[in-house]
């Protein structure tokens, strides 16, 4: 893992965690000013700008694999701040900080239940982005975690604190469209072919044992690193789990639902023959209890869309925009009510996580882990779906897969010895 040894590391946590209790929420200063450092400065470089904007709040450290991704942002930081954050290359440097509060992780999404698991074994809070997790034992862990630390950890699903969204959940609690029955989401790109990746040397700046980390190790190829990961099941979860986490995230709380009963998936690499795992044309059903559906179709290579996100009610409908704006119409189609749209809560998302951490109330916050988690296994369910090739039949109670050992052998993942999550 690093010259310092996992077990004096795992040694350090476990007392930096009791230590944290011991004093509380965070560690800033009598102020309460909070200090976050971020891992991983691609999604990461945009968050330490929303998290420096904050009042109160200072980005001190930046943490990436690769050197030359850390000098833009601290530049950057440094003439809208008049502060130079600190770079690091292992985030676990961050966590042995006394004076950091919580870290931000936009890391690749294998890193993002070790880390934050990490995170708060050592009495961090824990911002996340979605996916939550690789899969979904890393998920049921990360809450395990939290609980068991007592810190606030938040998934980077934004639109949850979107003034535009909040407001349009608030109509269908209201019953604007009767009771909803079905939820319908959409997701659109451009994206180009990956192509075949090479052998090549490692890129004298990146320190690629540890952007593996967790993962068992593979050769580094040409054409992964830094966002075709996300197309390889080793290290990613595809456009579903990418993006297709947002929808769902908005379409489960809509409706009100936790777990569903049944998934059902089609699709495939349709557009292109490459080297991509995961599909780049991909429906899924997801059926819950009281007779709800939710559906959601994902096309990587074209960015013609239906929507993005509609609820269907007894009553009515409202169509929901990425930017919070939304129309209702009742049964024959008229439009009865519309809002414009405003943000999609980057500031409203980061301020209510420093809240949380600032008022010791871990559970208010808007994407709360468990809330994230539930969210993120649709997406691993549909994936799962889709790399079984039959219907899922699930537990409604906790989502677990039934009657299906095949299946459930995708519930979790093998890791690089030594990387084994600890809760």
């Amino acid at each position: 893992m690093s010259p310092m040894g996992r077990r004096t590391f795992l040694g350090g946590l476990a007392a930096g965690a009791a230590g944290a209790l011991a004093r509380g929420s965070f560690a800033a200063d009598p102020n309460g000013r909070i200090v976050v450092g971020v891992m991983g400065l691609g999604r990461g470089a945009s968050l330490a700008r929303t998290f420096s904007d904050q009042p109160n709040t200072v980005v001190k450290y930046v943490c990436d694999v690769d050197r030359e991704r850390a000098a833009p942002i601290v530049k950057s930081l440094e003439a809208a701040t008049g502060t130079a954050p600190e770079i690091v290359t292992d985030f676990r440097q961050m966590l042995d900080a006394k004076d950091l509060d919580a870290l931000i992780c936009a890391a690749p999404n294998h890193w993002h239940a070790p880390a934050s698991i990490l995170a708060c074994a050592a009495g961090k809070h824990v911002y996340v982005e979605k996916p939550c997790c690789h899969n979904p034992r890393e998920g049921e862990w990360m809450v395990q975690a939290a609980r068991a630390a007592n810190r606030a950890v938040q998934m980077g699903a934004q639109r949850r604190s979107s003034p535009g969204t909040k407001a349009a959940i608030g109509r269908l609690k209201e019953g604007a469209v009767g009771r909803i029955y079905l939820v319908k989401a959409w997701y659109n790109s451009a994206r180009d072919a990956v192509g075949k990746g090479e052998p090549a040397p490692v890129p004298p700046s990146l320190d690629y044992e540890l952007w593996q980390g967790p993962a068992p190790r593979r050769p580094y190829l040409t054409n992964r690193i830094h966002y075709n990961w996300h197309w390889f099941w080793h290290w990613g979860n595809g456009e579903l789990g990418n993006n297709g986490v947002h929808t769902l995230d908005l379409c489960r709380w809509g409706a009100g639902v936790d777990y569903p009963i049944r998934v059902v998936s089609s699709g495939g690499r349709y557009a292109f023959e490459d080297e991509q795992e995961t599909p780049d044309t991909h429906s899924v059903a997801f059926e819950f209890p009281g007779k709800v559906q939710i559906t959601w179709d994902g096309l990587s290579c074209h960015r013609r869309s239906s929507g993005f996100v509609t609820f269907y009610g007894d009553g009515g409908a409202l169509a929901l925009e990425s930017n919070g704006a939304y129309a209702i119409f009742d049964s024959q189609e008229k439009e009865i009510e519309r809002r414009p749209g405003d943000t999609v809560g980057d500031k409203e998302h980061a301020a209510n996580f420093l809240d949380a951490i600032r008022t010791d109330r871990p559970l208010s916050l808007n994407t709360e882990i468990l809330e994230g988690y539930k969210s993120t296994l649709l997406c691993h369910l549909g994936n799962i779906a889709h790399r079984t090739g039959r219907t899922l039949e699930c537990d409604p109670a906790n989502g677990m897969i039934k009657h299906d050992a095949e299946a459930m052998a995708y519930w979790g993942r093998p890791y690089e010895r030594g990387w084994e999550p600890k809760v």
